[in-house]
């Protein structure tokens, strides 16, 4: 599920933004709100810094808790290390299915569809504008994303963003998996002083339907102490 999860994530965070939005500057000019603030780059996990992670999978049946963290100084297959299953020193299988189900997945990223814009909400404290990928753009593994809206919350006072969310707008086929519902709400904080942002959590709610039956999954990554390596 976790690979699911980041090969969404990708898809969402990934997407190129340039074109005709005269809309969305019109609002960001009202905020004088930089319009590089659309920029992909901002929004992926940096490369160059260690970090803690707690994930937890919710279904029907159980919840599990993994703690594990992130070194990119380590090689590829070594990168994670898993410190505990649900409180309990993992066992060799269990580190080598979470290295497995962690690992970077094929390209996912598609451009955005620059026809789709919207301003969604403005209160005078938020700003949240919508946009959806160019389906001719998505690589195959990744093509139910055209049938997602993206969603990207800018707090107006600070002028950063602090949330990007991706919510499907009809079923959707991602490999095997029939899914009627996804949304998946990725959380980012700015650091002063890394001058740059990072990612906080990112919670995935989706219904799959399995043997005729709707089965709610859930997936929360919690992320933590970043340090540059």
């Amino acid at each position: 599920m976790k690979k699911l999860t980041f090969m969404i994530l990708l898809a969402v965070a990934t997407g190129n933004t340039f074109g005709q939005k005269s809309e969305v500057l019109k609002a960001f000019a009202k905020y004088q709100i930089d319009e590089s603030i659309l920029d992909p780059a901002l929004k992926k996990k940096p490369e160059t810094y260690s970090f803690d992670l707690k994930y937890t999978s919710i279904t029907s049946e159980k919840e599990k808790v993994t703690l594990a963290t992130y070194d990119p100084s380590k090689i590829e297959a070594e990168r994670w290390t898993v410190v505990s299953v649900d409180g309990k020193t993992p066992t060799s299988s269990e580190i080598k299915t979470f290295r497995k189900e962690h690992s970077q997945p094929s390209r996912t990223e598609g451009k955005v569809d620059e026809s789709s814009y919207k301003t969604e909400k403005d209160d005078g404290n938020y700003l949240t504008v919508s946009y959806k990928q160019d389906p001719a753009s998505l690589p195959a593994e990744a093509s139910f994303m055209k049938d997602c809206r993206l969603f990207l919350t800018i707090n107006v006072k600070t002028k950063r963003f602090e949330k990007l969310e991706a919510i499907n707008e009809k079923p959707l086929k991602i490999k095997i998996l029939n899914a009627q519902k996804l949304d998946l709400a990725i959380k980012f904080k700015y650091d002063e002083a890394e001058k740059r942002y990072f990612t906080e959590s990112e919670d995935l709610d989706i219904i799959v339907k399995f043997l005729g039956n709707l089965v709610p999954i859930q997936t929360l990554s919690e992320y933590s102490n970043y340090k540059k390596i």
